[in-house]
């Protein structure tokens, strides 16, 4: 039987936000359910993958910021 979950539930499993029950259903739904077991399985790479990047601005654009922000000391 396949078995349906919303997208936010899958979503908390991928990030680990799940009380333990919860975890347990949706493990089994993934042994049942190939479709849902490559969803979870593309979800758990985009996360990987957005946990990769720079989460630094551009030197221009702190340049920037700063120098708009001396505007406001004279």
């Amino acid at each position: 039987m396949i078995q349906t979950l919303p997208h936010p539930t899958l979503l908390r499993y991928v990030y680990n936000e799940l009380p333990a029950d919860e975890q347990h259903e949706v493990e089994d739904a993934l042994l049942h359910d190939p479709e849902l077991a490559a969803t979870c399985a593309d979800l758990l790479l985009a996360q990987r993958t957005l946990d990769h990047l720079a989460r630094a601005p551009r030197p221009a654009t702190t340049a920037a910021i700063l120098q708009y922000s001396r505007t406001f000391m004279r």
